[in-house]
């Protein structure tokens, strides 16, 4: 085999091989430096959090009978405003039925009737959440916004309390009231 150096007919092209690396670096760098100064305020917060070593978690924060409560975003699947659930008798009355999506049979609850509240009759979004390879609807009043929280800002509900549907607890960041988090295990759970 010949060596590498045999290829190359004249000195200067070596040199002009190792100029080109150098540029390479140099765009690679500039790239880079250009990323930097299109970072929005909220990349940039993002950017900071993760060098301070905070862990942030995204919420769907949704709106049911005045409560926000927020649901982890890897669970949301769809949001439907138009949809249509088919009763199914001998069920607790929070299963207002089956909607099918795209030929999958998705039972729907009211997570109104599930916390304890009445019955909301009028236009409902259908959020439709995906965990542990079961998916499930629940109808809401409305979604609020979808929103990033430091996970050591989320505290634990106090232990006197008798709420198994929600697990923790915290201020939203844009100081618009308090999130309540959503137990999806604890959904299809019969009391």
């Amino acid at each position: 085999m010949e060596p590498i150096s045999s290829f190359l007919k004249q000195p200067w092209q070596s040199a002009m091989c190792l100029s080109k690396t150098h540029r390479w670096q140099e765009m690679k760098e500039l790239n880079a430096a250009k990323v930097d100064a299109f970072l929005t305020e909220e990349d940039e917060s993002l950017k900071e959090s993760m060098q301070m070593g905070s862990v942030t978690r995204k919420y769907l924060i949704f709106i049911t009978d005045n409560l926000k409560l927020g649901v982890d975003a890897e669970y949301v699947v769809e949001i439907l405003n138009d949809h249509y659930a088919a009763y199914l008798p001998m069920t607790p009355d929070y299963i207002r039925g089956i909607f099918n999506m795209r030929g999958q049979i998705i039972p729907v609850l009211d997570i109104r009737l599930r916390l304890g509240k009445p019955a909301n009759d009028e236009d409902t979004l259908l959020v439709v959440l995906n965990f542990d390879n079961t998916q499930v609807g629940i109808l809401v009043d409305a979604v609020d916004q979808m929103i990033e929280i430091p996970t050591e800002n989320i505290l634990p509900m106090p232990s006197q309390s008798t709420q198994r549907l929600v697990s923790g607890m915290c201020t939203i960041p844009d100081g618009t009231g308090t999130m309540l988090v959503l137990d999806c295990e604890q959904l299809l759970s019969y009391e």
